[in-house]
């Protein structure tokens, strides 16, 4: 008698599959900032219009998640200087996300340096040690992504977003977007 042995990606049993740096499992829903603001601005919901990032009211989460949606929309200039305009740009959530714009536009090796100033700030942030994993399993170093993999689980981040993409990423050779 033969079995059929299907494998199904744990994110896809459990629901933890996160979207980096959110709480949610899918690419960041499209806003004014991404369909109606101009290069260079982003939607300022208290002013009703499209202004620079560093003269908007946003608050460090709205400009987080204005950065993110910029970045997915391939915006990657656009969602680093978002970075740059938050209060605290080199909070390791700040530097996390640089590293993922600069390496997502090809600037790899700096997206690396910024993922490795986050870590040396927070050795916990597992968001960045799966973005810097993701960045070496597209640049086949697989002894590397397989240590930051090994670093999320120690940290207590293995049913988390993180990990399991980053899994995913060591298997197929590519990362995540958003």
């Amino acid at each position: 008698m033969h079995r059929l042995i299907l494998t199904v990606p744990l994110f896809l049993l459990t629901g933890t599959a996160f979207a980096a740096g959110t709480e949610s499992e899918t690419p960041p829903t499209p806003t004014e900032t991404t369909v109606e603001c101009a290069e260079g601005t982003v939607w300022d919901e208290d002013a009703k219009e499209c202004v620079a990032p560093q003269e908007s009211s946003l608050d460090d989460d709205a400009l987080y998640d204005a950065a993110r949606e910029l970045a997915y929309a391939g915006r990657y200039d656009e969602a680093i200087a978002t970075i740059r305009a938050m209060s605290d740009p080199e909070s390791d959530r700040a530097l996390t996300y640089l590293g993922f714009a600069y390496r997502k536009s090809g600037r790899v090796e700096e997206g690396m340096s910024y993922y490795q100033a986050a870590l040396d700030q927070n050795p916990d942030n597992i968001l960045a040690r799966s973005y810097m994993g993701q960045s070496y399993a597209e640049l086949g170093d697989m002894d590397a992504a397989l240590a930051q993999l090994q670093e999320i689980k120690v940290r207590g981040g293995r049913e988390t977003w993180a990990y399991l993409s980053l899994k995913n990423a060591i298997r197929n050779g590519k990362g995540y977007s958003y």
